[in-house]
């Protein structure tokens, strides 16, 4: 069962960076940990001179971009521990290769350190902040712990390592941690105070503000999202906090999320399927094995470990309450839809009708002259179709042209909203209803009901 943590690498006090970077670097490296170096594993970089490489892209960026290194962070690190007996010293280091280069996507310098000195095998994967092409920094983000742990469980579910059913949180509670410094800063008490607001994070941006203002906070909205406490006289920017702190990065974190709220625990779900996994026995496995592969299920148990559902009930229950939402989204789009064809093919012939009022007007004083109706005939015809369209619809009493399309504009933007939510919605219920159906091969239970409904049929 692997674990992870990611900590910003920052410039040691009266160091300089190629300093720091060594100082880190030769603690990953210590020969003694890593069975005489052996169990070192570089991209992009040689472990003997890995701080000369990563500071020679930093003066680069300097060079291409003009920008001086503004924050003190020099390196990122990733700690990957593993279950005790689970993996081999060598599979470990593969395992953090793997994760380093699907997560930094071959953009980054890095260094993976295997160390073997305690009970259990953990790797040290440290990146230069500096990307290879030396234009751009590596850029932390909110969440970035939570989506590394699920690549993290994913690739170990690829190579049939177990994972923590129900990780908790790390790090201090606030009052712990103010405890440890007697004044904290303004901006530190804000961080803790948005920390506390994102262990449930809200199903919006707007949400997430109108959490900080419950908390106490005012807010001022404009190019930059500011907030300040009611008692303090100067707003402080959002993205001022550091990395991971803007708007952007925030709305990436607030989305809708449907979690299953039950505490009741039947079957576990992450368990059940992991021991059959490791097992590979059943009928529900081999016919699954034929059809799916390995990674594919562990997609699906990572999806089922972050959206917290722990029994087949809630994921029975989940799927169909998704379901409904969507057919509930498809029937409102398709209503609204229909309404505004229906404000077309009215507005239309009212226009006709107006159009064509003075010419039927003067038809029908000429006492409806078969002359008069042959120069005019389409026209009349027209008027004669508006009239008939409206006695069909039972309109005694004409809209205006302006009232019709202030309800069709009404409408477009209900459909908007609605249209927003049903794509995220067609999105989660994709997933869930492939996470179930997965589910059930594997365990034999689309098998089992097959045969339920099959005996029903005979009886």
């Amino acid at each position: 069962m692997a674990t992870t943590r990611i900590t910003p690498m920052h410039r040691n006090k009266g160091k300089t960076i190629a300093q720091s970077i060594s100082d880190r670097t030769a603690y990953a490296m210590n020969r003694v940990k890593t069975n005489g170096g052996e169990l070192v594993t570089c991209f992009e970089c040689d472990a003997r001179t890995v701080e000369s490489e990563f500071m020679l892209s930093k003066h680069e960026y300097q060079r291409i971009t003009g920008r001086t290194q503004d924050r003190d962070i020099i390196a990122y690190q990733i700690r990957q521990s593993f279950k005790p007996g689970e993996v081999s010293p060598e599979d470990a280091n593969r395992i953090g290769y793997e994760l380093a280069m699907r997560l930094l996507k071959g953009q980054h310098a890095f260094v993976i350190s295997t160390h073997i000195d305690k009970k259990h095998i953990h790797n040290h994967i440290i990146w230069n902040s500096t990307a290879l092409d030396s234009t751009r920094k590596f850029r932390n983000f909110w969440g970035s712990t939570s989506a590394i742990r699920q690549l993290s469980d994913l690739i170990c579910l690829e190579h049939k390592l177990s994972v923590v059913e129900n990780p908790s949180r790390s790090g201090k509670s606030y009052n712990s941690w103010l405890g440890g410094k007697a004044t904290p800063s303004k901006r530190a008490v804000i961080k803790q105070d948005i920390s506390r607001i994102l262990q449930h994070p809200p199903a919006t941006f707007d949400a997430f503000l109108h959490s900080l203002q419950q908390s106490g906070y005012i807010i001022k909205r404009g190019k930059n999202v500011a907030l300040r406490k009611s008692s303090d006289a100067r707003f402080i920017r959002l993205s001022s906090l550091g990395d991971g702190f803007s708007e952007s990065d925030f709305r990436r974190v607030c989305k809708p999320r449907y979690i299953n709220k039950s505490t009741e625990k039947n079957v576990s779900l992450l368990i059940d399927i992991q021991q059959r996994l490791h097992a590979g026995k059943g009928p529900g496995y081999e016919r699954w094995a034929k059809v799916f592969n390995l990674k594919q299920m562990a997609q699906t148990l990572n999806y089922l470990s972050n959206s917290q559902i722990a029994d087949y009930e809630a994921l029975t229950k989940r799927a169909s309450e998704i379901k409904q939402r969507f057919n509930t989204l498809t029937e409102s789009i398709k209503s609204h839809e229909s309404k505004m064809a229906q404000i077309d093919y009215l507005k239309g012939h009212i226009i006709n009708y107006l159009r064509s009022r003075e010419v039927y007007t003067a038809y029908r004083k000429s006492g409806y002259s078969k002359a008069y109706l042959s120069e005019h005939e389409r026209t009349i015809a027209t008027h004669k179709a508006a009239k008939q369209a409206f006695d069909s619809l039972g309109i005694k009493k004409l809209a205006t042209v302006k009232s019709l399309q202030d309800e069709y504009n009404h409408l477009i933007n209900e459909k908007k909203t609605i249209y927003s939510e049903f794509i995220d919605v067609r999105k989660d219920m994709k997933e869930i209803l492939t996470a179930k159906a997965n589910v059930d091969r594997l365990l034999g239970l689309d098998m089992q009901q097959h045969g339920e409904q099959r005996d029903g049929t005979l009886r």
